[in-house]
């Protein structure tokens, strides 16, 4: 049960925490219990270079990481988890370190596209981000990207030390008799999980509100269930988005694993217009674990296996697409139903934890 030339089991090392969630937390901590089911025991472990400095936190660092020596220790990557402004090059420093003490490095790209924007700090944010992880890429032995392959245009022509390996959702598993379960069968349930902060919510909850208010004119009783991140300080706009059109918001914030998924569970549909619905996406796998259609964006990391779910996607930004999407999957009894179907079985099949778990042993080679 050990990697080929290692003598123990991964750790996974984190950067700065996000506030006031931390989706790449709870990511190690579902993949580490996955892992433990197979009988591989991961770590978890932090670089805690907000509070310390980076060079004080490089020191813990080496004195912790000389009993790491032939171990694979799966290093997180996001931008904004080494910089507070998304210019990274302290996680070339921590590579440096671990590959000095003989640890064997897995860079985990969870941004695996750069980030966008047409100032000029974006475009020199853009190019230090790409240095980075070319870099990273190169110093590593293996990376794992949370988006398919052929969708990352900074690898190179054959990545060889390159793996997909999918993001889950970070849920409990959803009974079956729960999936699709309405408290009022007459009103349709449309769940919004997580709408970014500023600048991006206002245009989140026009989108949201235009697509609603289009449905109900055609369907009767609608109901929004907004929850996750970012659903308490967007429901003043989506009140007044939603003022005066019949459809019934429900705003609930930020809730247990447990009770996102039975909320989700008893929609009708998620709807997704936070950017492309992707396969690193947590609100939008989310949704597929718990059997739900997707009406929303396709983007440039839309693509297999995420495209096996049931979804129904538009154009980034069409607004009436988006809306004539959502009217057709809420308004077909039989469609929906299969879409419920097609998002269970990607699940199963390329989305549950025991499958990212199965992944990750074959990539290190734990037998």
């Amino acid at each position: 049960m050990s990697p080929a030339g290692g003598n123990s089991f991964p750790i996974a090392l984190l950067g700065r925490r996000d506030q006031p969630t931390d989706a790449l937390r709870d990511y190690c901590h579902w993949l580490a219990g996955a892992l433990n089911r197979r009988g591989i025991q991961m770590e978890i472990t932090e670089v805690p270079w907000e509070s310390q400095g980076f060079p004080a936190a490089l020191v813990q660092l080496w004195r912790r990481c000389k009993d790491w020596q032939g171990r694979w220790v799966l290093v997180q990557y996001t931008a904004l988890g080494w910089s507070r402004r998304g210019f990274p090059l302290g996680f070339l420093w921590v590579l440096r370190v671990l590959q000095r003490n003989g640890a064997r490095c897995v860079v985990v790209f969870h941004d695996a596209l750069p980030y966008g924007g047409t100032r000029r700090i974006d475009q020199m944010r853009r190019a230090c981000q790409l240095w980075v992880m070319r870099r990273a890429y190169q110093w590593a032995e293996r990376s794992v990207l949370t988006i398919p392959l052929d969708h990352v245009g900074w690898l190179p022509p054959q990545p060889t030390k390159a793996a997909f390996i999918p993001i889950g959702a970070n849920l409990p598993p959803v009974a079956m008799n729960d999936v699709g379960t309405r408290v009022t069968p007459a009103t349709k349930t449309v769940a919004v999980f997580g709408i970014t902060g500023e600048p991006a919510t206002l245009s989140e909850v026009r989108d949201i509100g235009y697509a609603l208010k289009r449905a109900k004119g055609k369907l009767g009783e609608l109901r929004l269930v907004a929850l996750g991140r970012g659903s308490s300080e967007a429901e003043p706009a989506l009140r007044r988005e939603l003022d005066g059109s019949g459809v019934e918001a429900l705003v609930l914030g930020l809730l247990p694993p447990d009770e996102i998924a039975k909320t989700l569970a008893h929609a009708d549909v998620l709807l997704f217009v936070r950017g492309g619905v992707s396969s690193r996406r947590g609100s939008a796998l989310a949704g597929i674990a718990c059997g739900l259609p997707i009406v929303g964006y396709k983007g440039p990391e839309t693509g297999f296996p995420i495209t096996e779910a049931g979804l129904e996607l538009v154009a980034n930004g069409d607004r009436d697409a988006l809306a004539a999407a959502l009217d057709h999957v809420l308004g077909d009894d039989r469609l929906r139903q299969d879409l419920r179907r097609r998002s269970l079985s990607a699940h199963a099949d390329y989305f549950s934890w025991e499958k990212i778990a199965e992944r990750f042993a074959a990539e290190l080679s734990y037998g």
